[in-house]
């Protein structure tokens, strides 16, 4: 067998293997994860950087909204009994393209679904982005998300948050959710697990109400009112 029809056959090889092996999205790169506990409420904030892959991406462009759910899941220890769950907190963000104005759309909800899926949700606030890079950090970072009251949290009591952010494949349209669950090229999910500060920090000056901001740099938030 020849060199050069050796290199052919490698070259060949390498290009079946690359058409063959299917393409993986990269779980969210967490930069900040952390939690605030004040005499009001226990906050979160954090920050990651979501890298979809050519799949997802190309949807979007196509005009196809994508759903990014935010879960934090409040629990007291019991030494006794599995540990109660307090509290769930919910927080959607539809990501969505529009070819007209060229630009990038965020929604924020406060629910997770409904019998209509994505469509069904109602949407508090909107901010648009002129690139797909922005409205994606716009949808993976928050600001001190209020959780749970304080309240809430027993006195004396180990708490812990187990957080969760994930593309979540059930509020896509119909056509788009069939066989979904087996193209890991769609798989956007990160889970942690933070215990709850035992002390209370004093609070923060909020924002102004009805407006929750998704920077952590202070910087002036551009959501927009529903209309």
């Amino acid at each position: 067998m020849s060199l050069a029809f050796r290199r052919l056959r490698d070259l060949w090889l390498a290009l079946a293997w690359l058409v063959l092996w299917p393409a993986q999205a990269q779980a969210p790169l967490l930069d900040q994860l952390t939690l605030q506990r004040t005499a009001e409420a226990l906050y979160l904030s954090a920050r990651m950087e979501i890298n979809p892959s050519s799949v997802v991406e190309d949807a979007l462009l196509k005009a196809v909204p994508l759903y990014f759910v935010w879960r934090a899941d409040v629990y007291r220890d019991r030494w006794y009994w599995t540990d109660k769950r307090v509290t769930t907190a919910f927080r959607t963000l539809r990501l969505a393209y529009q070819p007209l104005t060229r630009r990038w759309r965020v929604s924020l909800s406060n629910e997770t679904g409904s019998s209509n899926g994505g469509a069904g949700l109602q949407y508090a606030l909107h901010q648009n982005f002129d690139t797909l890079s922005e409205a994606l950090a716009g949808v993976a970072r928050v600001s001190r998300w209020r959780i749970v009251g304080a309240d809430r949290l027993e006195p004396g009591s180990s708490h812990r948050v187990e957080f969760a952010f994930r593309l979540d494949l059930s509020l896509l349209p119909r056509p788009f959710q069939i066989g979904m669950a087996n193209q890991p090229e769609w798989a956007i999910e990160l889970q942690r697990s933070l215990d709850v500060p035992e002390g209370v920090e004093p609070d923060k000056p909020l924002l102004t109400e009805g407006v929750q901001a998704v920077e952590v740099t202070g910087e002036t938030p551009k959501y927009e009112p529903a209309r």
